[in-house]
């Protein structure tokens, strides 16, 4: 059995905010008690709609937050304080794709000097040999010689990407967060962008966390699912099996919503309102104000994880009435 490369057990995360200058602080709770594993060489996604805590998730399972409560493994040990030696040493190991590369990247510096940068950080190699690695990662991600010497703004959307890719990858990590990576960028791009992060991952044995909306892009690239609902996984399990068959009440909307090429009569599940304020959290179920099968119970009483016979875990109340359905499915 291939062993888990990140765990994250109950991990919790809240801020505080105040609705005016004398108001009382309010806590924000982005993440929830989330727990995750992901093995050596696969691919976890990590869905939701946008303010879900995805992304909050991702910077606490590389260290850049703490979280209030639980905590991370990272290849069987927990991470140590930020800014340790410890720390850097194994944030070698585990590096982060943005979302918008334009802003990952340093516009007064050339792409070649920003690949070689973590080499000069950490002190690996000498000058020349730095050189030589950067422009190799270069080439390995698509990009060539006359691309080392531009600066960000005279290279493409996917060019950049390319170069936020190459510096991740020149330390030789074992795990890439990946946020977001290819939703800034046209739709032929994404495409090139996914198949190379896929291949790389085949030929490193990467695993990644890949953070996304885009559920036919989890589906390419990801052997297991997570669904995020305000701060709180609610269904997780097999990709396939869960955008072929989803079976909780938000995940079904979700996957509802992806056209299929086809299927002129798909019905789209339309959820009521908007997602509530993290500061103001409903009782019970967070789902339950927008929820199609709402019972009684769901908003009260916080549902825990049920075990389904296909494997998947689901955090619902009315799990009965909202079986797996290929009628929503892609």
């Amino acid at each position: 059995m291939t062993a888990n490369i990140l765990e994250l057990h109950g991990i919790s995360r809240s801020y505080s905010t105040r609705q005016g200058l004398f108001a009382r602080k309010m806590p924000v709770h982005a993440v929830d008690e989330v727990s995750l594993s992901l093995q050596q060489g696969q691919t976890l996604a990590l869905v939701g709609e946008s303010g879900s805590g995805k992304s909050t998730t991702g910077r606490i399972a590389l260290g850049l937050e703490r979280p209030n409560g639980g905590h991370v493994l990272f290849r069987g040990s927990e991470l140590p304080p930020v800014d340790t030696p410890a720390w850097r040493r194994m944030r070698t190991q585990m590096q982060m794709i943005y979302q918008d590369p334009l802003a990952a990247l340093d516009r007064r510096l050339s792409i070649l000097d920003q690949v070689r940068e973590p080499l000069d950080v950490h002190d690996i190699a000498s000058a020349s040999e730095r050189n030589i690695k950067a422009l190799a990662m270069l080439d390995a991600v698509g990009l060539n010689a006359s691309h080392a010497s531009s600066l960000p703004h005279q290279l493409s959307g996917g060019q950049r990407q390319r170069a936020v890719l190459a510096r991740a990858l020149i330390m030789q990590p074992a795990l890439l967060v990946c946020d977001e990576p290819v939703s800034a960028l046209d739709v032929s791009i994404q495409a090139q962008v996914v198949n190379l992060l896929m291949d790389l991952q085949k030929d490193l044995r990467l695993s990644l966390l890949f953070i996304s909306h885009d559920l036919k892009v989890v589906r390419q690239v990801s052997q297991r699912m997570a669904v995020m609902y305000l701060g709180r996984i609610v269904e997780y399990g097999e990709t396939n099996l869960l955008l072929s068959n989803p079976t909780h009440p938000y995940t079904r909307a979700l996957v509802s919503a992806v056209p299929v090429a086809g299927r002129r009569t798909r019905e789209r599940i339309i959820l009521k309102g908007e997602p509530p304020n993290p500061a103001d959290r409903p009782t019970g179920c967070a789902f339950h104000p927008r929820c199609p099968v709402v019972r009684p119970e769901c908003m009260s009483v916080s549902p825990t994880f049920s075990t389904l016979p296909d494997g998947r875990s689901v955090a619902c109340h009315a799990v009965d009435a909202a079986q797996p359905t290929k009628e929503v499915g892609i």
